[in-house]
């Protein structure tokens, strides 16, 4: 939070929590004793019986934390596939800190046992493909590279396996939309890892917005920043060195390639769709096999905004597709094979409440978007406008509130350091500053406001029930279920894509309904529309 004092944030996360407990206390008041919370927020329940089995395709960075945040109640890896030997290794042992904890501290000694001799059961697969023959596994859970995710996603759905795959859905909207044309031929589940759709932090905030407590919201100011220009340094601190001799940087996108990843055989790296052993490893910085940071990072957050829109602005819309995008990527720090910009600046316009029902078509909601790799002093979060407050979302773990000062009730204290009450008006709530210290918070919302969870397990727990559901003719009714189905996902994927066209051609590019439609043929990659200026 910049330019506040450690008071002034204090009351924030106060006021927080006592918007919070207002806007949540029917839910506080019959919420559920013993049923995990994110199965109490998002509508699902214990499994009864044995966890559904399921495979993971990719042990890579992204595979191992969604290993590491697996609920054992819900879900259990049977089986795993990745070409290099260095994840291999990584997905049994995990790392000494940090959420990729591996099979060993996941399921124990003699199961990690069974996945490192690779003979009870099969457990790793170096082709997934024999991986998704196995009957007894039931989902798969896809963390490969960007480019591979719709053909893996495929192949699984027609070998019989429901699928969740990560995020960004796929490299092309052409690919989002066979997925999901797939998904409905076979009758096989696809749900999609935008964590903001599970992330109880992220409902809090949307039972807040819903409430309209910060009146009108008019801008949203969403950002990822991240300081990547250190020399990475080895045990001795001396700088380590690239494949021609440069200094390496701390940037997790362009890594050292580990000594056990040289032993991968051309063929195998060809079949597995890569050119070489340095696409692999860094496959992030290369426009073939993956999608820059808007893929990345800004997807996750343009996919929150597009919630608080809907959600706080056109009422009973649980998402909403923005009008136009507009960009600058430039790749202004790093010196090296990179293709992907190191640092991007977008601006997109949503629709308000009013837009289309008049002839004014000036009714927008502005949203910008920044993510950066060369500082890291603010946060990365959303900050969202209203007329009559302000909610900072930092690092989806901490929420703060801030009233805004009414002229014509003029206060000694500044906005920012406001406590406030909040009374209902007629049904509504109304935000006032409180004239004496805040009233006690209920417990259960300051336990509610401090879950630090970014909705990994409950999108797992989430997709595990509906499988556990799963009976023939029942596609269509769980699909409808699911937070994050293909078609929602689609529609992030089009406005990370489309951003990354905007960019590169630094125009302003309005997006088509038709993109968004799963059934349209019509796709951002071969319109008209984004080939002109």
């Amino acid at each position: 939070m910049l330019n506040l004092t450690p008071e002034q944030k204090q009351a924030g996360r106060e006021n927080y929590q006592t918007a919070l407990g207002f806007t949540r206390r029917d839910f506080l008041a019959t919420a559920a004793v013993g049923v995990p919370l994110g199965a109490f927020c998002f509508g699902y329940n214990r499994i009864d019986g044995n966890p559904v089995r399921a495979g993971i395709i990719g042990c890579g960075d992204e595979g191992q934390v969604l290993l590491g945040e697996s609920n054992p109640e819900y879900i259990q890896f049977i089986g795993f596939s990745d070409i290099r030997p260095y994840n291999q290794k990584r997905a049994i042992d995990g790392e000494p800190r940090g959420p990729r904890v591996g099979f060993r501290k996941k399921y124990g000694e003699e199961e990690a046992k069974n996945v490192a001799e690779r003979s009870i059961k099969n457990r790793y697969h170096e082709n997934y493909e024999n991986m998704l023959a196995d009957p007894d596994i039931e989902m798969v859970v896809i963390a490969l590279p960007l480019h591979l995710h719709a053909e893996a996603a495929i192949k699984a759905m027609r070998a019989g396996k429901h699928v969740l795959c990560e995020k960004l859905m796929a490299q092309t909207v052409h690919d989002c939309k066979e997925m999901i044309r797939v998904s409905e031929e076979t009758s096989m589940l696809l749900a999609v890892g935008h964590q903001r759709h599970y992330s109880v932090l992220y409902d809090n905030v949307v039972s807040i917005l819903q409430s309209k407590m910060l009146g009108d919201i008019r801008h949203i100011r969403a950002l990822w920043h991240r300081n990547n220009s250190f020399p990475a340094l080895d045990k001795e601190g001396k700088p380590i060195l690239d494949e021609q001799g440069r200094p390496m940087f701390q940037d997790g996108w362009r890594k050292s390639i580990p000594d056990e990843d040289t032993s991968i055989s051309e063929d195998v790296l060809k079949r597995s769709g890569f050119k070489n052993l340095t696409e692999l490893v860094r496959w992030r910085l290369y426009n073939r096999t993956g999608g820059g940071l808007m893929a990345e990072l800004g997807s996750h957050q343009l996919d929150a905004c597009s919630i608080f829109i809907a959600r706080g602005l056109h009422d009973g819309k649980q998402h909403v597709h923005p009008l136009a995008v507009s960009g600058v990527g430039v790749k202004s720090f790093y010196d090296d094979e990179r293709e992907a910009d190191d640092h991007v600046f977008c601006t997109f316009e949503f629709p308000g409440p009013q837009y289309g029902k008049t002839t004014n078509r000036e009714d927008v909601v502005v949203v910008t978007y920044s993510s950066i790799n060369t500082n890291s002093f603010e946060k990365y979060g959303e900050t969202v406008y209203g007329t009559r407050g302000t909610m900072m979302i930092e690092k989806e773990e901490e929420t703060s509130l801030f009233k805004e000062g009414d002229p014509n009730a003029p206060s000694a204290k500044p906005a920012a350091a406001t406590n406030i009450a909040v009374k209902d008006a007629g049904g509504k709530p109304v935000v006032e500053a409180s004239p004496t210290a805040p009233a006690a918070t209920p417990q259960a919302a300051i336990a509610l406001a401090g879950q630090v969870s970014k909705g990994y397990r409950e999108e797992m727990e989430h997709f595990a029930y509906q499988v556990k559901r799963f009976s023939p003719g029942s596609h269509q009714e769980l699909t409808s279920e699911l937070r994050c189905p293909g078609h929602v996902a689609m529609g992030d994927a089009i406005i990370a894509l489309v951003s990354n066209m905007a960019m590169k051609e630094r125009r302003r590019i309005e997006f088509k309904e038709s993109w968004f439609d799963p059934k349209s043929p019509d796709v951002p990659e071969n319109s008209d529309a984004a080939a002109k200026s």
